[in-house]
């Protein structure tokens, strides 16, 4: 008999393949509770697609998810949440090694009872590396002002590594979601508004690791980020009383 899928691991990909084998390999030594790892591509002619067909005839538990919606990394997300077996759900970027490492302390903090675990670069122990310089800016920029100017609990609303309760995903809206990974930034502040127990571990990010060319385009990453943040402003002032659940991993 199969063991419970424990953590479904969701890798939304866009021509990644310098990359794909190395994380899947690196994410299947260091998962060690039973689990799936969905690669989700929303093009036919991806060229990730031979190397996910490779990793799926060498490994049972990866899987090959289409997203047969729009295009985009959210429909992306939903299209592997609709096909996961997990009891949680981690989203994971390709092209990342450095947040393999917190992903037990995650499990941790979900295990004492947390809705969502979000990674941060930004305290004690969390630390961001290469990329684009005026990206690395804007987000640390965005989350310090963010925290300032409203009463979010965590220090990296921005990050796109997130895990959480497989069934509480339908219960986010994503109404200010828009381009690119801005949807994560608006699952923080949702998670907020909606008080489920939120908890946050230090992660090691090193951008493009593996190389290739960020499809990341600045005005719109901008204008999508800065309407969540008009959201977060709206919906947690800095009056508003803290969620009843929020607990943090620390690096030493």
């Amino acid at each position: 008999m199969d063991e419970k899928v424990v953590l479904s691991v969701l890798i939304p990909v866009r021509n990644e393949p310098e990359g794909i084998t190395i994380i899947v390999k690196v994410l299947k030594a260091l998962i060690e509770v039973p689990h799936e790892l969905l690669i989700i591509t929303d093009n036919q002619k991806d060229s990730t697609i031979p190397f996910i067909q490779f990793l799926c005839r060498q490994f049972p538990n990866v899987k090959h998810i289409e997203n047969t919606n729009k295009r985009g990394v959210l429909n992306a997300i939903k299209a592997g949440v609709s096909a996961s077996q997990g009891e949680y759900i981690m989203i994971y970027a390709a092209d990342e090694v450095g947040p393999v490492l917190a992903i037990s302390q995650m499990l941790q903090l979900m295990n004492r009872g947390c809705d969502l675990v979000s990674g941060t670069r930004y305290a004690k122990g969390g630390k961001r590396y290469g990329g684009s310089r005026i990206g690395h800016f804007l987000s640390r920029v965005a989350n310090r002002l963010f925290g300032l100017m409203t009463s979010t609990e965590l220090s990296d609303c921005t990050t796109g590594l997130k895990m959480f309760r497989a069934d509480i995903f339908p219960k986010f809206s994503f109404v200010s979601a828009g381009t690119g990974w801005s949807f994560a930034f608006d699952m923080s502040i949702e998670a907020q508004v909606l008080r489920l127990k939120i908890g946050e571990v230090p992660i090691v990010s090193i951008d493009r690791l593996f190389g290739g060319k960020s499809s990341m385009k600045l005005m719109p990453w901008i204008c999508a980020y800065f309407k969540c943040f008009i959201r977060g402003m709206k919906e947690l002032p800095p009056w508003r009383s803290s969620t009843p659940c929020m607990q943090v991993c620390e690096n030493e």
